[in-house]
């Protein structure tokens, strides 16, 4: 592992504690902490984010989500251990992450409304954004 590059989250403090306050108000969702967790590591997975693949498939095991489950992740769209809601959500990560490829088309969008209500949607969307920024400082930070 390569030494941290700066410190940036006391460095710029003020903008880090803004993604804290992201983050704790992302606790409060009515999401649940396992579909943002679950996404928190999808996320990670496609950035390729160690510590935070490391920390995300961790809080996973300790909210007692089948290790089978975690494990498949990479593979969701193949995996039968997902449901509707969470193919829906993993669906919009994917399509989100990529945005520069995607453009986060309708026919990603659209079944989303089918699982979850507007708010939540927005919820989401900003666990994605939140995670790929956090993923983006802890790699090129070297965390």
């Amino acid at each position: 592992m390569t030494a941290l590059r700066l410190p940036y989250n006391t460095l710029a403090s003020e903008a880090y504690h803004g993604f804290i306050a992201t983050k704790k108000a992302l606790d409060k969702s009515t999401l649940g902490k396992a579909l943002i967790e679950l996404v928190y590591l999808r996320v990670s997975q496609i950035n390729g984010c160690a510590f935070c693949l490391e920390m995300h498939a961790a809080a996973l095991r300790a909210g007692g989500m089948p290790q089978g489950k975690i494990d498949s992740l990479a593979g969701w769209h193949a995996s039968a251990q997902f449901d509707a809601r969470e193919r829906a959500a993993l669906t919009w990560t994917d399509s989100l992450v990529y945005v520069g490829q995607t453009h986060a088309p309708d026919a990603d969008f659209e079944p989303l409304k089918a699982h979850f209500s507007d708010t939540e949607i927005a919820d989401l969307s900003f666990a994605i954004a939140l995670m790929s920024a956090f993923n983006r400082l802890a790699i090129g930070m070297r965390q």
